[in-house]
């Protein structure tokens, strides 16, 4: 997008920053009902899920067949579903796939806080730079309503490193929101069995186990209050996953409201149920393909199901931010009844998307 003299207007992301399993998907796709808004998903994994591997949109649609990223994808030259380039010089998804994987990579993070921190630029540049710059360009114009403002973009890749890259990228207006949510939580989610892209998909998200869970918890979350903390007010929020699920109406007021979007058109009824429709998440959780009357529970299984020895290995691998962001050290008392995971909210009370079988499998992943 260009204003009156040609130069690009900065595209707003917001970007869902913090550890999975943190209830992204969700909030990502409530945002994306709202007008001047585009849940575009974990964006970091465009290039592998979405190009190479052909998995489905949010829509349902394998993402060779789905028209919004079709035409996205005519901007930037990438291969048809024919496997003809729609321009000259298409991006090689592949490969900027596998050098974001390295330029992401967990043990390089002491390095990039050190550079962040000086006041360099965090992800050293690289000439893949310009055509992650130019997705999210594309997406703004394709999705973008004349007469309606600039759109927003909802990114939920999470990884600290890459919301780094991208706030350092031209043409990006970065505002970060920091998920949080009780790591003993996170941890029990992450050991469900569940399908990449739903119950039908052979191919399952990543298992970690359990200390390694708390670990990622405690690195992601330290590194985003490190990279992004000291933003002030307009640029950085943290919200609880907890404080959602007490208040939806209210949290997610707060959010679409700090993400420059009007709350007044939030799917949100009396019942504490928001109203969904297909969104063209790229990827992320499964239940981004629900749709319908769907009910914002906590899910508290892990207060009675987390095995006393795995309780006490997050908590003690988590113990430096647990009081810093509110969470007890003792196991709270279970609620009367659970209920279900926050990143696959209970079963809707009206219809939802079964995606596709994916085209291809790809290779296995290291975050959901």
């Amino acid at each position: 997008m260009t204003d009156p003299a040609g130069d690009p207007i900065p595209v707003r992301v917001l970007y869902l920053a913090g550890s999975g399993r943190s209830g992204s998907t969700l909030i990502t796709t409530v945002l994306g009902q709202l007008d001047g808004c585009f849940a575009a998903g974990e964006l970091r994994y465009l290039w592998q899920r979405g190009i190479v591997d052909n998995r489905p949109c949010g829509c349902g649609e394998p993402f060779d067949s789905c028209p919004t990223w079709r035409a996205v994808r005519r901007t930037l030259g990438t291969p048809d579903a024919a496997g003809t380039p729609d321009a000259l010089d298409a991006p090689d998804a592949a490969g900027i796939a596998a050098r974001l994987r390295t330029r992401q990579r967990m043990r390089d993070l002491p390095a990039l806080l050190r550079r962040a921190a000086t006041g360099r630029r965090a992800v050293p540049p690289h000439p893949d730079d310009a055509v992650i710059a130019a997705i999210y360009q594309a997406i703004a114009r394709q999705t973008g309503t004349p007469g309606n403002g600039p759109v927003v973009i909802v990114d939920s890749s999470k990884l600290p490193p890459y919301g780094a890259l991208l706030r350092d990228l031209p043409g990006i207006d970065l505002r970060v929101l920091h998920l949080v949510r009780d790591p003993r939580g996170t941890t029990f989610s992450w050991r469900r069995r569940r399908g990449l892209d739903g119950a039908g998909d052979q191919k399952l998200m990543s298992r970690p186990p359990v200390w390694k869970a708390a670990l990622l918890w405690r690195v992601w979350n330290a590194a985003t209050v490190r990279l992004f903390g000291g933003d002030g007010p307009d640029r950085y929020l943290r919200i609880r996953y907890e404080d959602v699920v007490a208040d939806p109406a209210g949290q997610l007021r707060r959010i679409a409201s700090f993400a420059g979007l009007d709350p007044a058109g939030l799917p949100l009824d009396a019942a504490g149920r928001v109203t969904l429709a297909p969104t063209h998440s790229v990827a992320g959780n499964p239940s981004r393909h629900r749709t319908g009357a769907v009910p914002i529970t906590d899910d508290a299984e892990w207060l009675r199901a987390l095995p006393g020895r795995s309780y006490a290995v997050v908590t003690a691998v988590t113990l430096p931010l647990l009081r810093r962001f509110g969470y007890p050290v003792r196991r709270p008392v279970p609620p009367a009844a659970a209920s279900s995971d926050p990143a696959v909210p209970a079963s809707p009370e009206s219809g939802s998307v079964v995606p596709p079988q994916p085209v291809s499998v790809p290779a296995p992943t290291k975050e959901g």
